[in-house]
């Protein structure tokens, strides 16, 4: 197995490539080992010191470390992890963690919620995975679209511009109700 790496513009993040279907649909973010307790590739990626997030796209994972990691060193330990786990063709994640995943429902959407949904799906969510992340639609209320950056765009520092500048305007062009977009942490 070869696992390709490729830089992101959050320093803190490098998304791994390992050329095999990591999920079948949507993305998982993890923020702790205890946030990863139905995804044992999460756990394991966890274990390794000085990792502080992990991502997991269609077919990719993005890892952030902590201030105190080095990519020299780390880079290779999570290659290590991410290889003896995928050759060994452990479980991603496990059955309750899609069934968790699928019972996130909620309201129907209005039409306005609906086009900015389109548009996210179509148009930024393939430009920010290609960053080894994902951008979240939260809701749209009073002209202003609540989105969540995560994966290797959380706490990236071009995320903001990414937010104002690229997709408020784009959305803003489409959606004349739109005023506004504002992240959620």
């Amino acid at each position: 197995m070869f696992i390709q790496t490729e830089e992101t513009p959050n320093p803190a993040t490098i998304k791994f490539l390992p050329g095999r279907e990591i999920l079948t649909e949507g993305t998982a973010d993890f923020r702790s080992e205890d946030d990863a307790v139905h995804a044992p590739l999460a756990q394991r990626l966890f274990k390794v010191p000085g990792v502080e997030g992990v991502f997991l796209g269609r077919d990719f994972v993005s890892v952030t470390k902590d201030a105190s990691g080095d990519w020299i060193m780390l880079k290779s330990l999570v290659m290590a992890a991410l290889m003896e786990h995928l050759s060994l063709d452990l479980p991603i994640v496990s059955e309750q963690f899609s069934a968790a995943e699928g019972a996130q429902g909620g309201e129907a959407d209005d039409e306005i919620s609906q086009q900015i949904k389109i548009l996210l799906e179509e148009r930024v969510r393939p430009m920010v995975a290609m960053d080894g992340g994902d951008i979240v639609f939260h809701r749209f209320e009073d002209g202003v679209v609540f989105l969540q950056m995560r994966g290797a765009c959380a706490g990236c520092p071009s995320s903001t511009a990414t937010l104002k500048m690229g997709i408020e305007n784009m959305l803003k062009h489409y959606v004349p109700e739109v005023q506004e977009v504002r992240p959620v942490e």
